[in-house]
């Protein structure tokens, strides 16, 4: 295992599972829109890194409903692997995808943590595989569920990380000029009071022209 190497665009795949209208009415840990927004916000930072990234959902016609058009919208091209278990590691399409890949660095989002998180979690890593969580990108049915699912991944190996944290590790040089205005943006759209301190920055000690999206 390699957790003392960071996370680089080269050496992980992003997942995102069951982010689906049912499984988000039942989150109780964390406010759904700020889930949304750092679920959202992962998958923009995948984009811009082109980091390969791998959607799964669970009875979508049946339960669970579509995944979340936000995450949709930024893949338009790629159809997510639609399952029957709960356990994303026990569905032969989503596992052959994560080999076909061939990253040992899996980052995961998920809903719920106790269920669609940990046990996934648990089976990459008996396979040999590196888990890092992002725990702002999780949601569970309870903060208790939740907070749990993360003490029972993290003992058994997980790596806990925030969706800001993968975004900065991608970036990690602010001389990465090829991506600094994506991640920029990015950051204003997505990172709150950190947001509009990088705008505030911009505007007032920088003299630049106030971002369009923020004019009104």
């Amino acid at each position: 295992m390699s957790y003392h190497d960071l996370l680089t665009p080269e050496n992980c795949t992003l997942i995102f599972i069951d982010h689906q209208p049912q499984m988000s009415f039942g989150v109780a840990n964390i406010d759904r829109q700020t889930l949304i927004n750092n679920t959202v916000g992962l998958a923009k930072a995948a984009k811009i890194f082109n980091v390969p990234v791998i959607l799964t959902t669970v009875e979508t016609k049946s339960f669970s409903g579509n995944m979340w058009p936000q995450l949709l919208d930024l893949f338009p091209n790629q159809v997510p692997i639609e399952r029957s278990s709960m356990n994303s590691w026990e569905d032969a399409k989503f596992v052959a995808e994560v080999e076909r890949l061939g990253r040992k660095k899996l980052v995961i989002a998920a809903l719920w943590t106790e269920v669609c998180l940990t046990f996934p979690a648990l089976q990459a890593m008996g396979a040999g595989y590196e888990v890092y969580a992002v725990e702002d990108a999780c949601g569970g049915t309870s903060k208790a569920a939740h907070d749990m699912a993360m003490q029972r991944i993290i003992q058994a190996g997980a790596v806990p990380v925030t969706w800001q944290q993968v975004l900065l590790e991608f970036q990690r040089d602010w001389a990465r000029k090829e991506t600094y205005p994506a991640v920029m943006d990015l950051v204003k759209e997505h990172s709150g009071a950190y947001g509009i301190g990088v705008e505030y920055a911009y505007t007032m000690v920088h003299g630049q022209p106030a971002s369009k999206s923020l004019k009104n």
